[in-house]
């Protein structure tokens, strides 16, 4: 029975040694009489120290006990017009990292992009950005950069700083200088600095990246507010969005109906709920890039009902 033991521990030790050398993908490690962790390609082992919850159950179950905290997390919006749930989403899991705010002074994040990106999507609104995500505005970095690959170099210079809580690159499209060598690059540096760099990507074709997280997000159908248990009619419920976690290798791609709690800084998830009270199922795949989903996705509706009109044109 010792024996069989000690063999156990040498094999794993083997193992991880092995994983280390030749940079394979990462596994789920069960070391005899220990927690679960997770060996990644770069050689680094997380434990649960390493990652930070997201609230949803199901999702920190997929990501291996909660998003990384020192590597590059890929976000894809798949369409320009998606920009603002997608640089939702990032933000929300930026301040999901740097935790509620204190009365220390926190790290700062630094926010990299090209001005043309700025200017396509917006600039960031920083009363918003207070309230909704609980990033203080004092903490809050921005480099515009003239073109990709000049914001590509202020990045990977950030993301070996150590006294930065985080460093989001935003980037419209496939630029060239943006290949697998340099989100390696970035990738080694976040986890040599212990540091999370988010990559926001806006209407970019899917691509080889040394990211071990790819999340594609798109806006989903805000619900109605409850109050005393019961949705509240005609009103307007917290920011929502639709996560294809599209690449992960800890498990199977899966797609979540996230909501984001402003005021506990966390998500909470919920399926799409259609008027007559029935629920919408969501599907385990993310859909094909080369063609349509299966299933037909549900239009918007209308309450025409609540409205009547006389002949003569006038609501009543």
């Amino acid at each position: 029975m010792v024996t069989s033991a000690v063999a156990r521990e040498t094999v794993f030790a083997l193992r991880r040694q092995i994983a280390k050398i030749e940079g394979t993908l990462p596994e789920r490690l069960a070391d005899p009489g220990a927690e679960a962790i997770v060996l990644r390609g770069n050689g680094r082992v997380l434990g649960t120290a390493d990652r930070a919850v997201t609230g949803v159950p199901s999702l920190d179950e997929a990501l291996g006990g909660g998003l990384p905290k020192a590597a590059l997390t890929e976000i894809h919006g798949r369409q320009i017009r998606d920009a603002a749930s997608a640089t939702g989403f990032v933000l929300a899991l930026a301040g999901l990292l740097m935790g509620q705010p204190s009365a220390k002074q926190p790290m700062p994040l630094l926010w990299v992009g090209t001005g043309s990106m700025f200017a396509e999507a917006g600039f960031p609104y920083m009363h918003g950005i207070s309230s909704l995500f609980g990033i203080a505005p004092q903490s809050m970095l921005f480099a515009e950069a003239p073109q990709p690959v000049d914001a590509l170099w202020i990045a990977e210079e950030a993301a070996a700083l150590k006294m930065l809580a985080a460093v989001i690159l935003e980037l419209p499209g496939n630029p060239r200088h943006l290949d697998l060598t340099a989100t390696r690059r970035l990738h080694r540096r976040a986890a040599e600095a212990g540091r999370p760099v988010f990559l926001l990507r806006h209407s970019a074709e899917i691509e080889s990246t040394a990211a071990p997280l790819r999340f594609v997000v798109t806006p989903a159908p805000a619900g109605m507010r409850r109050f005393l248990g019961r949705p509240l009619a005609g009103s307007i419920g917290p920011p929502a969005f639709t996560v294809d976690l599209h690449k992960n290798r800890l498990a199977p791609p899966a797609r979540f109906i996230l909501e984001w709690n402003a005021h506990e800084r966390s998500f909470e998830q919920r399926t799409a709920e259609f008027q007559d009270g029935t629920q919408d199922p969501v599907a385990l795949a993310p859909l094909s890039q080369r063609g349509t989903d299966m299933a037909a996705t549900a239009g918007a509706r209308m309450a025409f009902d609540l409205f009547r009109f006389t002949a003569a044109g006038r609501q009543s």
